[in-house]
C-alpha cells in the first residue's frame, strides 16, 4: 500500500478520499517503471474527470438519487462516493485493478457511505478519465455503448485527454477542476461532463 492520508477532494471538499498527498507523480510509485501484469496506482489520485463528475453529481443529486448506479473504472471513488451521497439506491464500482475497488470501497466508508458488491443493471453509469490511451478508449467505447444500449444514462469525465470521441457525446456541464501540477504539468484543467448520445 502507497502512503496516503484521508485529504478533502480540491473541488468536491464535501467528500475525503484516502489520496496521496506527496508532490508525486503516477509512476514514481512504481519506482518510475510500468508494469503490465500490475497496474499503476490511479486510485492514490483524484483525477480531473472523476472531480469533474463528483461535483456535477453533488449539484444536481436528482440525477442520481433514488437509481442504481455504476462507476465504471472507478480509481479512487471519487464518483461512486458522491453519488452514494447523493442518494442512489445502490452504488457499485469496478476496475480493473482490485486495488482500486478495494480504495473506492475504503473510500466510501471514510465518509459514512457504503457500495454494493456488483451491480448488474444500472441505471446511471459513470465514466471519469477514461479514455487516456489508443488501447483502453475502444474497450471503454464498447463497454459504455453497452450499458446505453440497455438503457442507462452514461456520464463521462474528461479532461481533453486525447482519445476522447467527443462524436458520441454531448456536453452537459463544463468545469475548471484543480489537479496536482506534478501529476498533470499544470494546476487546473478544463473538464467536460458529457452524456452518451
Amino acid at each position: 500500500m502507497f502512503p496516503t492520508a484521508l485529504t478533502p477532494v480540491p473541488f468536491a471538499p464535501e467528500i475525503s478520499l484516502h489520496l496521496v498527498t506527496q508532490p508525486l507523480g503516477l509512476f514514481d510509485l512504481t519506482g518510475g517503471e510500468f508494469h503490465s501484469d500490475q497496474p499503476p496506482p490511479f486510485w492514490a489520485f483524484a483525477w480531473a474527470g472523476g472531480q469533474a463528475l463528483a461535483r456535477h453529481l453533488l449539484d444536481r443529486p436528482a440525477q442520481v438519487a433514488g437509481r442504481r448506479v455504476l462507476d465504471v473504472a472507478t480509481g479512487s471513488g471519487v464518483a461512486a462516493v458522491a453519488a452514494a451521497r447523493c442518494g442512489a439506491a445502490a452504488v457499485a464500482c469496478t476496475d480493473v485493478d482490485p486495488a482500486a475497488v478495494e480504495a473506492a470501497h475504503r473510500n466510501a466508508s471514510a465518509n459514512g457511505l457504503s457500495l454494493v458488491a456488483r451491480l448488474d443493471d444500472p441505471e446511471v453509469v459513470l465514466a471519469g478519465d477514461v479514455f487516456y490511451s489508443p488501447t483502453v478508449a475502444p474497450k471503454m467505447v464498447a463497454t459504455l455503448r453497452a450499458f446505453r444500449k440497455n438503457g442507462a444514462t452514461v456520464l463521462v469525465g474528461d479532461p481533453g485527454r486525447g482519445f476522447f470521441p467527443g462524436r458520441l457525446f454531448e456536453l452537459v456541464a463544463e468545469y475548471v477542476v484543480p489537479v496536482p501540477a506534478h501529476l498533470e504539468e499544470t494546476e487546473a484543467l478544463t473538464t467536460g461532463v458529457w452524456r452518451m448520445k
